[in-house]
């Protein structure tokens, strides 16, 4: 999977939450967040990817990935990631 491209975006998100994403352009970025606010609150965190485009979907996962836009390129989410982190403190 490439890590960025500009028909690519990763939107974070608590879950059951009625407030804007925040949008990272690059997955890494989107994952270190969605680790921090889970391991911070204990609620699951979403990170949508969205895609706006063949070549987006291509860069994202290949053929099957270009395919799968194929078949609904309007799709709002084309996957989804659900971040859980447990912080147990310190560990003797």
């Amino acid at each position: 999977m490439a890590r960025t491209h500009k028909d690519v975006e990763f939107h974070v998100d608590k879950e059951n939450r009625n407030v804007p994403s925040t949008v990272f352009s690059d997955f890494d970025k989107a994952a270190g967040l969605a680790v921090a606010l889970a391991a911070n609150s204990g609620e699951s965190v979403l990170i949508d990817v969205v895609i706006w485009s063949r070549n987006g979907a291509y860069s994202y996962g290949g053929d099957d990935a270009a395919s799968q836009y194929d078949e609904d390129p309007d799709a709002s989410v084309f996957d989804r990631v659900i971040v859980r982190a447990e912080s147990q403190g310190r560990v003797p």
